[in-house]
């Protein structure tokens, strides 16, 4: 498996990222649409490949990841390629929602320079539980220049906390869901991994 920037794969790899982005957040996608081709086709034009990891299993994607400084949103939405494939109606809502809820999205605390934040982590429905997740964000925390990391998950999402424990995240700070019945999350946590570094 190989371990590399979206925007520096041989490949496009935009379908595949939104296919595996789809299907890793459904839960909370379907609400938008039950079709996950729609909406993986809808979804196709807005990450910055530049910020999305991914760990490549020849010309197959097998996870993905973003990292960013915890300001910069590795997801730009436009309203027209949303509007185009969910409709008028529908897209305006979905643009709307997620630009608020993703895009624009701010963590409830100050983040410092040295602090990196993984983001959109997923696995390929077929490379679930083969430890594709892990070895990509075990990559990033290994070459990526941050003192510490910091990540977003649902408290109901227990395969997620379990793998971030695995990888030496621990939960610091947590936020209520407001919208607990609708989503199925009663909590927003936290985690942070510090690396020690020379």
């Amino acid at each position: 498996m190989t371990f590399i920037l979206a925007d520096r794969l041989l490949f496009e790899p935009r379908a595949q990222i939104s296919r595996i982005f789809t299907e890793g957040f459904y839960q909370w996608l379907r609400y938008f649409s039950s079709d996950k081709a729609k909406l993986a086709r809808a979804f196709e034009h807005m990450f910055d490949l530049s910020k999305f990891h991914v760990a490549a299993d020849g010309g197959k994607i097998a996870a993905i990841a973003a990292l960013t400084d915890g300001k910069t949103a590795p997801i730009k939405l436009r309203a027209h390629h949303l509007r185009r494939h969910l409709g008028l109606l529908r897209g305006i809502i979905t643009y709307l929602v997620l630009k608020n809820q993703l895009q624009e999205h701010k963590y409830p605390f100050e983040i410092a320079d040295n602090v990196g934040s993984i983001e959109f982590v997923a696995s390929a429905p077929e490379y679930r539980g083969k430890g594709a997740a892990f070895a990509l964000i075990s990559h990033i925390m290994s070459t990526a220049l941050y003192n510490e990391f910091i990540l977003e998950v649902a408290d109901t999402n227990t395969p997620a906390v379990r793998l971030y424990e695995k990888l030496g995240f621990s939960e610091f700070h947590r936020v209520k869901e407001p919208h607990s019945k609708q989503s199925n999350v009663n909590f927003l946590v936290y985690m942070l991994k510090k690396i020690p570094r020379r």
